[in-house]
């Protein structure tokens, strides 16, 4: 199976971030199964006729993310879902109540801070 991309240049979001929204929603739908190895960085650019540092921009979120894992010389494959969010989604919500205790904000405060933050991404 190829991965078959195509990135916009007209487009308001940047390409790194079209390539890494495509791949994450693929991978998140199951059209990309647990393990699918990624094209290398360098062919993939010349493939979508982007710099190599663009798509690789687009690797690293994506690993930052826990969408994909990268073993090496071996490649960037898929990674199973779950686990990594989780632990992401964890971490960051430690963070962002570490930063908000720290500016003393009241429990109430920061709690309407997340609210609405998460309701500017999801709605």
């Amino acid at each position: 199976m190829a991965l078959k991309i195509t990135v916009d240049p007209d487009a308001a979001e940047p390409p790194f971030e079209q390539i890494r929204a495509r791949i994450a929603e693929r991978a998140r739908s199951g059209e990309l199964p647990v393990g699918y190895k990624l094209p290398t960085v360098r062919g993939f650019a010349e493939e979508l006729g982007l710099a190599a540092n663009t798509v690789a921009k687009a690797y690293r979120a994506l690993e930052a993310d826990g969408v994909i894992e990268t073993r090496g010389r071996h490649g960037s494959f898929v990674a199973a879902p779950g686990d990594t969010a989780a632990r992401e989604a964890a971490a960051a919500a430690a963070a962002f109540a570490a930063r908000v205790h720290r500016l003393g904000l009241d429990h109430e405060a920061a709690r309407a801070a997340a609210e609405d933050a998460l309701r500017a991404v999801y709605e």
